[in-house]
């Protein structure tokens, strides 16, 4: 038999047969959040502001590496789901959970799945060869050389790329578990149980 659930006036009303109640849990804090919107702000800003806004171009790149910092330390320091203690575990995780998902079996997972994992490692890679590249390429020293700029130019595309992936990943999470992930990404907290 399914729990009684309270309903709006606190009476236990029964659940449907097919249904186990649905309730979330804060998984993603206000930091991450904040950091999560302030640096993909700053990647749009960045990818539209090279040669025409050199100087807003400079200001969004120095804002992002400081983001970069911040998301490492938070990795250590932040909360259960912020840190990086499982990265390792669903990086292993991630090959038979991309077969998988070809097969539309998605799993639960109240942080980070193994593909967003992925996600998460890549694209921080890259913004961190596309911040310091670009860092690099406005001292003496490297302006002007072409590896510089090319490593730049070529991680800048790679995250774009990655980007529009997360946002197609996100969606297609969305529609195969039926859950609003961006919603989550603001309020901060996911379902857990089934609908």
């Amino acid at each position: 038999m399914k729990e009684a659930v309270p309903d709006v006036r606190g009476e236990p009303t029964r659940a449907p047969a097919n249904r186990t109640p649905s309730r979330t849990v804060e998984v993603w804090d206000i930091p991450l959040r904040l950091w999560h919107w302030a640096l993909a702000i700053c990647v749009l800003a960045a990818w539209f502001t090279p040669t025409v806004y050199d100087r807003t171009h400079r200001i969004v790149g120095y804002a992002v590496l400081a983001l970069l910092a911040f998301r490492l330390v938070w990795g250590v320091l932040g909360s259960r789901y912020s840190r990086f203690r499982m990265v390792g575990v669903r990086l292993r995780a991630a090959p038979r959970y991309l077969l998988n998902l070809r097969r539309g079996i998605t799993g639960r997972y109240i942080g980070l799945n193994p593909a967003g994992t992925l996600m998460l490692v890549a694209l921080l890679v890259a913004l961190a060869v596309s911040t310091i590249t670009g860092a690099m390429s406005v001292t003496v020293t490297f302006f002007g050389v072409w590896w510089v700029e090319d490593t730049h130019a070529w991680s800048s595309d790679a995250v774009i790329v990655l980007v529009v992936l997360h946002v197609a990943g996100v969606v297609l999470m969305g529609i195969l578990q039926r859950e609003n992930l961006i919603r989550a990404m603001f309020t901060g907290r996911k379902r857990i149980g089934s609908r």
